[in-house]
């Protein structure tokens, strides 16, 4: 829910993130259109879309804030509050599930010490469940960050919550 609260805070981009800003404008015939690569834009900058850079962004791209909360909420790859530097998205829909996905949700939460949607205490893991990830033929499957992991067993997901521990995420 978007905050109706006055006290929105102004943010802006770095000077870095404004010449970014910038030059997606050149590669796209309207403002409107440049929203999803401002969105991610934006969240590579701010860590999160919160509400004061939901306002930030439908004042650059000349969108209500309503309009950009829809887009925002629509995609699993948007997050509304900062995630772990590792964040596990388990595939919620029939073939992961019927695959074990839940069962591995579970007891990758019960593992790290979390609920659902939460975040470790020392920032490093984020768990969610997402609807459909398409990698339905080899369910279940997990995206740690923007890397697919397939076909995973209790052990394979074990082995890569260790790797992400020890660094960067892999199925050794």
């Amino acid at each position: 829910m978007m905050a109706t609260n006055p006290q929105i805070k102004d943010v802006q981009f770095s000077e870095k993130g404004l010449k970014e800003f910038n030059h997606l404008l050149t590669r796209y015939d309207s403002k409107r259109s440049a929203l999803l690569p401002v969105l991610h834009l934006a969240q590579g900058e701010f860590g999160a879309l919160t509400d004061d850079v939901i306002h930030y962004v439908a004042r650059l791209i000349e969108l209500s804030p309503a309009q950009v909360l829809e887009v925002v909420t629509f995609y699993h790859m948007f997050h509304r509050k900062p995630v772990g530097e590792h964040h596990l998205q388990f595939c919620a829909t029939l073939s992961c599930w019927m695959a074990g996905s839940h069962q591995l949700l579970k007891s990758t939460c019960s593992r790290l010490g979390i609920r659902e949607g939460e975040t470790t205490s020392d920032g490093k893991f984020t768990v969610t469940r997402v609807q459909c990830l398409g990698s339905c033929g080899s369910a279940p499957v997990v995206q740690v960050n923007e890397t697919y992991y397939e076909n995973l067993t209790p052990e394979k997901l074990n082995r890569l919550i260790n790797s992400c521990k020890e660094g960067e995420p892999k199925i050794p």
